[in-house]
């Protein structure tokens, strides 16, 4: 049955917002966005009178952890960072994902319906990165695309976690060279791989190597963990050398090299930036910088980088960036669209758009003032969140109990 979502103020963010307007879903898409008058509405379709509250797509939270790094579970349910291999390209976040992690119904009542999980920081690779709903029973319903890209990490966390244990790398040269040495292994892997299929000769598969070829043929973006101006200008010195497709994630000094990043094409994944200045690498933390990166033309995206900052507080980043100078637009479009784009997702989510998932939120008023909430929440057309005004309370649906 057809659900059919009236009376708002429907911001598509991709086009103009409508007062009064209608979103029409059916069998977890969306099939019309409009003004009531132009929405065909079906006799028998269910009506949610959304008049006072303003509607959007669903928060898409680029860089997260969540259900990784699980809250209030201590050393048992972190999974985030297998810290014994420097090159874990082969690994993968959505094998260590709980979905009864709290992150997961935090983010319905922020607003946030999809979480890029990644793999943590401590090694130089580590590990592909997937994209889930936040709502679920398993990490199999809840998921829209995997791999999404390659987590690497340059800088401080790889060169203190191998540098305890002695051993390379303990460096930022030795992390560079991590790098260097699998991407060129990747490549002597792929010519022979290549030359086996026209010989048709025997040839034993790498799931490391594989992963890394996918990632020089493009196929894959290179989500690269880098704060510092010279860890930033690395991680471009390194994508250039091998030619793969990188996105700067964090980037706290990326507005230092602002205008290098937009003539490179470099979107930045910036955050978390409701943060202390709590290690060397995050010492330039500013709200201005996604600003700055934006009026100088580099695609952004915002990052809670949950569990660092609560993931519910996604808009609130957005919110106080818009107050050091970032435009509202851009603001909103930093949780939306352009991590949908960047991360390759547009074609599902990222907007409220004929052929997307019907992920959307309705809100009590607009999302960057920071005493609006999210009072029902849909993922795939079904309402999986509200608010219950007479308690107080957010109320999570619970997946393994469903109509």
């Amino acid at each position: 049955m057809s659900t059919a979502v009236t009376g708002g103020y429907v911001v598509p963010v991709d086009g103009e917002p409508i007062e009064g307007g209608t979103v029409l879903m059916d069998n977890g898409l969306i099939v019309a966005v409009g003004a009531e008058a132009d929405v065909d509405i079906p006799d028998d379709a269910e009506i949610v009178d959304a008049s006072g509250t303003w509607v959007l797509p669903g928060f898409v939270e680029a860089h997260g952890h969540v259900g990784v790094f699980e809250e209030g579970d201590g050393w048992a349910g972190i999974d985030v960072n297998e810290m014994t291999d420097p090159n874990g390209a082969r690994l993968r976040a959505l094998d260590g994902i709980n979905p009864d992690d709290e992150g997961f119904r935090d983010a319905l009542a922020g607003g946030v319906t999809t979480v890029v999980v990644k793999p943590g920081s401590g090694n130089p690779i580590g590990g592909q990165t997937v994209a889930v709903k936040s709502w679920g029973r398993t990490v199999d319903d809840m998921l829209l695309r995997e791999p999404v890209s390659v987590k690497s990490a340059l800088g401080e966390n790889p060169k203190r976690v191998y540098g305890e244990q002695k051993k390379l790398p303990s460096t930022r040269l030795g992390v560079a060279a991590v790098i260097r040495d699998a991407f060129a292994k990747a490549q002597d892997y792929r010519a022979a791989r290549e030359w086996a299929i026209r010989e048709a000769k025997p040839f034993d598969r790498d799931s490391t190597m594989e992963i890394l070829v996918r990632v020089l043929e493009g196929d894959l973006p290179w989500c690269q963990h880098s704060h510092r101006a010279d860890d930033i200008a690395t991680a471009i010195r390194l994508a250039e050398e091998f030619g793969y497709k990188l996105v700067v994630n964090h980037g706290t000094e990326g507005h230092l090299l602002a205008d290098t990043l937009a003539a490179k094409d470099i979107p930045v994944i910036i955050g978390p930036l409701i943060v202390g200045r709590s290690k060397v690498e995050v010492r330039n933390r500013s709200m201005r910088t996604p600003g700055i990166l934006a009026r100088a033309g580099v695609r952004i995206a915002l990052t809670t980088d949950h569990p660092v900052v609560p993931i519910d507080y996604l808009v609130h980043q957005a919110t106080f960036a818009v107050k050091e100078g970032l435009d509202s637009e851009t603001a909103l479009r930093s949780i939306t669209m352009n991590p949908a784009q960047i991360l390759g997702l547009d074609d599902r989510v990222g907007a409220l758009k004929e052929g997307l998932d019907a992920d959307l939120v309705l809100w009590s008023g607009d999302p960057l003032d920071v005493m609006s909430r999210a009072v029902r929440v849909f993922v795939d057309g079904r309402e999986v969140y509200h608010f219950d005004e007479a308690k107080g309370v957010g109320v999570t649906a619970n997946p393994f109990y469903r109509e």
